[in-house]
């Protein structure tokens, strides 16, 4: 069967040509053509078997029958790996070569400028590991409302790395109407719980039995005490001629550290891991592939990310707590049908792993005797308290964690310290008596040259735009009385007399406010009293009468107005009541307090904004009981 037979356009067909791909391998030939129709898809299969292109082909066919304006992401595949989303990327970018289709990857570890002016430009397929994914859609950046297929590849892993949470909450931000496939190498239970959450009417493709390892990797076991695991390697390298290794420890620390040594045996090595940043990640990753770097030490995460073509050999420095783990890391040899070796050292504390290895294979490891360095320490492992068995090699690494967390706070201190120092005022040096002119210099003393005092410098008026300013940024200058002036040049204007009401004309709100409101207190019993809401007061004198009186002109009644009865005579006081307060007057309750009073004008003018009644009554104007 050849790719054709699968129903394949002809670009890809192409690309795939170019690529070298002769026959589908069985996990091809088994998910391409569901996936084509539109099917949800399982694929279980072993690393190296092609599923990459399983996916990938399917995806790019469908999405080029129809390219919307602007572009929107119709198609998301979910990585738990950098490495695994770079790669992923350029095979996309390889298999749709010759299509008008735009893809893109995103990963945390590095700046996300890049990234998101790639999808400001439109794209059609994204790449992502769930942090970053999760991350640029929380800041609004990206939109997974057009998602059309979802890939889960490597779910398993995802599970593994504590990605689950993560997936669903990325499964929330999809569309319920897609095409889900899903792709892992192995199927345990909590696999299978997802299977059943997402897929529906899949079609099942499994092309090998669960967990177990492609049959044309060799693999070997070497029984060697810690402290002699190095040197093995070292031995094997150069017996065996190795020209490029990938090897794979427990441990972060346990990486540097065999990167370490295997360079101070003449053995060029680059450390790959977490802790590393993503820019030293990916040179040590191109300098391994370029043949630069003869062993390439990793930790995990890259057991399932990393594809290498025609990578021979692969060491298992320690082997893995999860049985799982070891088919993943062997499974990056012998891949695209070549062959490999998977070489695995195991010391006398980590028989329990081994045990269950072989377990999982169903078939033990064959051993290989006779090497330089056998294995002499046969003391039970140590444990703790609970029972668990104490792994040096975990043990280590915490230590080490320690000593570096200790260093970085040690360093800290000192910065703090020689920051105050520089800060602190350094003192001064005490000024060197002259010689008088009499004295004669001690012998050997060398005659000083006098120097001509400088002149000082010529006093330079500053520019007509820029004024003297007393006050410098950042120095105290003391109290203000120092630096402003005793008495101030006030213009002479009606707005600085003593009293602002006696001006035509009121400049400041302020002012006008803090004016006297009404006249002195009247006597308790002649206060006005105002009327009460919601309820009828007797008419007072002045309500009874006639309407006639009321609406006389203004000058008959100035003749005629009373006194006594909380309102005065206009030329008698400053300020003249309202009408509003020519009544009775009782108790205010605090919800009904007469409005501010306005001052009377000095000239037949227009009030200006700052006479007009305030909506807002100041806190600081209270009423006199």
């Amino acid at each position: 069967m050849n790719f054709k037979q699968l129903g394949l356009i002809d670009p890809i067909l192409t690309a795939l040509a170019e690529q070298e791909y002769t026959a589908p391998t069985p996990i091809q030939q088994g998910a391409i053509p569901p996936a084509l129709e539109g099917r949800d898809v399982l694929g279980c299969a072993q690393t190296g078997t092609g599923k990459t292109c399983a996916f990938a082909t399917p995806i790019l066919q469908r999405l080029s029958q129809k390219i919307p304006n602007p572009r929107v992401i119709r198609a998301l595949i979910l990585t738990p790996t950098r490495e695994l989303a770079l790669q992923i990327q350029e095979s996309i970018v390889a298999y749709g070569k010759h299509l008008p289709l735009r893809s893109a990857v995103i990963f945390g570890g590095v700046g996300q400028q890049p990234q998101v002016d790639k999808i400001k430009k439109g794209l059609d397929i994204l790449v992502a590991t769930p942090g970053r994914l999760l991350d640029l859609h929380g800041q609004g950046l990206l939109d997974l409302s057009h998602i059309e297929i979802f890939v889960l590849d490597e779910a398993d892993r995802m599970l593994d790395m504590g990605f689950i949470h993560d997936v669903r909450r990325v499964l929330k931000l999809l569309p319920r109407k897609k095409q889900t496939l899903f792709f892992s190498a192995t199927m345990p239970p909590e696999v299978m719980e997802l299977v059943n959450a997402l897929l529906h009417n899949y079609a099942r493709v499994a092309v090998d039995p669960v967990s177990s390892p492609v049959e044309v990797i060799h693999q070997k076991l070497f029984y060697v005490d810690k402290n002699n695991k190095t040197k093995l390697l070292c031995h094997l390298m150069e017996q065996w001629n190795i020209p490029a290794a990938l090897v794979f420890s427990r441990t972060k620390h346990g990486a540097n550290r065999i990167a370490r040594d295997l360079n101070a045996q003449g053995i060029t090595a680059a450390a790959i891991h977490g802790n590393k940043s993503q820019t030293a990640r990916v040179q040590a990753l191109n300098d391994f592939k370029a043949g630069r770097v003869r062993v390439l030490v990793a930790t995990d995460i890259a057991a399932r990310g990393i594809d290498i073509d025609e990578l021979s050999w692969v060491f298992n420095y320690n082997l893995p707590d999860v049985p799982e783990t070891y088919v993943h890391r062997i499974g990056r040899t012998g891949r695209a049908g070549h062959s490999g070796t998977a070489v695995s050292f195991c010391q006398f504390d980590e028989k329990a792993e081994l045990k269950a290895i072989e377990k999982l294979l169903g078939r033990p490891i064959p051993v290989v005797e006779g090497h330089p360095f056998p294995m002499v320490n046969l003391e039970a492992p140590k444990r703790d308290k609970n029972g668990r068995i104490i792994n040096a090699e975990d043990a280590e690494a915490r230590q080490a964690a320690r000593e570096r967390r200790r260093q970085r706070q040690e360093e800290g201190q000192r910065g703090e310290k020689a920051a105050k120092a520089d800060q602190s005022p350094k003192p001064e040096k005490p000024a060197k008596a002259d010689k008088p002119k009499g004295e004669k210099k001690a012998k050997g003393e060398k005659p000083r040259r006098e120097q001509a005092p400088a002149p000082a410098p010529a006093p330079v008026d500053p520019p007509a735009w820029q004024e003297p300013h007393p006050h410098k940024r950042g120095v105290r200058q003391g109290k203000l009385s120092d630096t402003m002036p005793e008495h101030p040049a006030m213009p002479e204007t009606d707005f600085y007399k003593p009293n602002p009401l006696d001006a035509d004309v009121i400049m400041d709100a302020t002012a006008r406010l803090l004016a006297p409101r009404r006249s002195p207190a009247a006597p308790r019993g002649e206060r006005p009293q105002r009327e009460r809401k919601g309820r009828k007061e007797q008419p007072t004198k002045q309500e009874k009468q006639p309407k006639q009186e009321k609406q006389q002109p203004a000058k008959a009644q100035e003749g005629k107005g009373r006194k006594g009865k909380g309102e005065k005579a206009k030329g008698e006081s400053g300020s003249v009541l309202p009408p509003s307060l020519s009544g009775k007057r009782r108790r205010s309750r605090g919800h009904d307090k007469p409005r501010p009073m306005e001052a009377p004008l000095k000239s037949n003018r227009q009030k200006d904004s700052t006479e007009y009644h305030s909506l807002m009554r100041p806190y600081y104007l209270h009423d006199e009981d």
